[in-house]
């Protein structure tokens, strides 16, 4: 009887580890290849992930809420429809020390967690055994808030208590209270703890879900990271307008795909890049990383409110069509939830079109670790002077900002302003002869 372990994949080369949020199956089911067995999430994104074999689930190794790293087995498939007998799913290895990283060794005299509270509440192995550690009773444990699913206290959400229970001088007969989401590795600094507060009566009050923090955390983090400098042009892209509305009926009939101002624009900034490679870059310390890959990240709201940015790597070897094809993809499928870790990755320089929503213009935020970041803005007609040899004349011309924020440890106003002035020349230089 062939036993398959389902291991943890590999999501891409900064992802370490993953969270188990729900199993999509049971021990004793049946299963197919490539039919999804669970779903997991990273700092990166939600996905699922596969089996690789027919066969039945004999164990689950795994419970949801856990943090398991890649390769890690999670399951156990038997191919060869080996009988069925269920098993407890086996405790999580002891917690490490954030800075010693040694495992925790409950104290001889603590006083054992059950694994629910009076109040029905689930608490991990993981969670038990640093609770025990610290002499954290059930009542106290009752009180921490916390950040994963359906309010679950997480291992940072207990380590993040009991360093400012510490901190605080607070006793294991300590007073209810809130404690914010702990703090992922990249947040600068740790908040105290808040008490209770009292919002009034006509009010709702919203819970942020798992990506909305990620998010509120990245960016809080980057503009502790990078001292952000802004530059902005204003483009005539009268041209470039006018060709695009005379060839979106023959491309969308030629290569069944709609032609939008996107490709054109990440087009533009991949051959801007080329001419100043130094705003491709990352900083580690006082060492610049300058990249030869150009991956442009394209910031995409999804239809929760929440922002994702897929990553179309090396931008700069697609022609127009093949552009457009790959953001017409790598959208719908961000907007379906299909996109893998490794597409939201990688990326050295991010576009965010605020123009969509109808913005002339913005200050986006640095996507880290990049060093710089584009908002394109909503094209609209207006009247502008035009310059010619024999004169200038008033006319109506399609008028658009960009926005370019950078970090302004690395880039200086000369390489940022420079750099979107270059931008705004490639668009204006549009070609307007040019056949697709």
């Amino acid at each position: 009887m062939a036993q398959v372990e389902v291991l943890l994949p590999k999501m891409g080369e900064s992802v370490a580890e993953a969270t188990i949020t729900k199993w999509l199956k049971a021990e004793g089911d049946t299963i197919e290849s490539e039919e999804s067995l669970v779903e997991i999430a990273t700092d990166k994104v939600d996905s699922e992930v596969p089996a690789q074999e027919d066969g039945v689930i004999t164990k689950i190794l795994v419970r949801e809420g856990d943090v398991v790293e890649v390769g890690k087995p999670i399951a156990i498939i038997s191919t060869e429809g080996e009988s069925f007998i269920a098993s407890e799913v086996p405790a999580a290895k002891p917690a490490m020390d954030e800075a010693k990283k040694i495992p925790y060794q409950p104290n001889a005299d603590a006083v054992p967690i059950s694994t629910t509270s009076g109040g029905g509440r689930f608490y991990s192995p993981l969670v038990k055994t640093i609770a025990s550690k610290e002499g954290i009773e059930m009542t106290e444990l009752d009180a921490v808030s916390g950040s994963g699913h359906n309010g679950r206290v997480t291992k940072k959400d207990i380590l993040y208590y009991v360093k400012n229970r510490e901190k605080n001088g607070s006793s294991s007969q300590a007073p209810r209270v809130e404690t914010r989401a702990a703090p992922n590795s990249t947040k600068q600094g740790v908040q105290a703890l808040m008490p209770s507060k009292s919002y009034g009566d006509d009010v709702e009050i919203i819970e942020m879900d798992r990506m909305r923090k990620l998010i509120a955390d990245h960016m809080v983090n980057s503009k502790h990271t990078s001292p952000h400098v802004t530059s902005m042009v204003e483009v005539d892209v009268t041209n470039l307008v006018n060709w695009r509305n005379s060839v979106k009926d023959s491309f969308l009939k030629k290569e069944g795909e709609k032609l939008t101002f996107t490709p054109l624009f990440i087009e533009a900034i991949t051959k801007a890049i080329k001419d100043f490679p130094l705003i491709n870059v990352s900083l580690d310390g006082d060492k610049i990383i300058r990249k030869k890959d150009i991956n442009v990240g394209m910031a995409a709201a999804l239809p929760s409110g929440n922002l994702i940015v897929p990553v179309i790597k090396n931008a700069d070897h697609y022609n127009l069509t093949g552009l457009a094809k790959k953001v017409n993809d790598m959208a719908n499928r961000a907007r379906a939830g299909k996109l893998s870790p490794d597409e939201i990755q990688g990326g050295t320089y991010t576009m965010t079109n605020v123009g969509t929503f109808g913005n002339v213009m913005g200050t986006p935020i640095i996507n880290q670790p990049q060093v710089a970041i584009m908002a394109v803005g909503a094209v609209r007609k207006k009247p502008a002077v035009i310059e010619t040899p024999q004169g200038d004349s008033l006319g109506i011309r399609q008028m658009m900002f960009l926005s370019h924020s950078y970090d302004h440890r690395v880039v200086d106003g000369a390489l940022g302003g420079s750099f979107v002035r270059r931008v705004a020349d490639y668009l204006e230089q549009f070609d307007v002869t040019r056949e697709i």
